[in-house]
């Protein structure tokens, strides 16, 4: 299950980015309107979520996407979802959350936005080649939104990390186990260009199979 869709980041990017890989392999099960369509019913029939969504309802509505005796999955049922044994995947805007607009989803992830510098170019560097998600990658450059992030966890597994002009020294890639499940995390992802991009490609799959204990 893919979530997608907010003010800044719309789903067409997402959709085509996925649709330009070459790996059949997964078949991926776009939503938009998250709020009004997943349930903990209807989540737990999937291996794998991929959050690539900010706090608001969908492009066009941005109003939170999680709203307390509203929406039934908020960041307590993902959590459940993991413990259980699901799979999380965190990608781009699926970490633009910070303590003032969604401390529980915060707390899932381990990390919490802080800002980006206009758009720019970032160099990602592997920084444990030896992390499963990190196998076949090697440091690539990308033109992309520069993600500041602040770690709020301890358990994190960082494998990679960014660098830019403006956006300074960031983490860009990490893992965390949690009870059954495993959650990653890359901040990459806000153009076309960076989804078609090969290494990119293979750094996502290689979060999927990850997450869904393939590797």
């Amino acid at each position: 299950m893919v979530l997608c869709d907010d003010l800044w980041h719309p789903a067409e990017v997402i959709e085509k980015g996925l649709a330009a890989r070459n790996d059949a392999r997964f078949c991926f099960d776009i939503v938009k309107a998250a709020k009004d369509i997943i349930t903990p019913e209807r989540i737990a029939k999937y291996r794998l979520i991929i959050c690539c969504k900010s706090n608001s309802v969908i492009a066009a509505n941005n109003a939170p996407w999680f709203e307390p005796g509203v929406t039934e999955v908020c960041p307590k049922e993902f959590e459940d979802y993991i413990r259980a044994g699901g799979g999380f995947l965190a990608v781009h805007s699926g970490l633009a959350y910070n303590r003032e607009r969604c401390s529980e989803y915060v707390d899932l992830v381990g990390s919490q936005f802080i800002s980006h510098p206009p758009r720019c170019t970032v160099n990602l560097k592997v920084t444990k080649p030896e992390h499963p998600v990190a196998e076949g990658i090697t440091d690539f450059v990308i033109r992309d939104e520069h993600y500041g992030m602040e770690m709020t966890c301890e358990d994190a597994d960082i494998f990679l990390m960014s660098t830019s002009e403006k956006g300074g020294v960031q983490p860009t890639g990490y893992t965390r186990e949690m009870g059954k499940g495993r959650l990653c995390a890359l901040t990459p992802g806000h153009t076309l260009d960076v989804w078609e991009n090969p290494q990119f490609q293979k750094l996502f799959t290689n979060a999927m199979e990850w997450c869904l204990q393939e590797r």
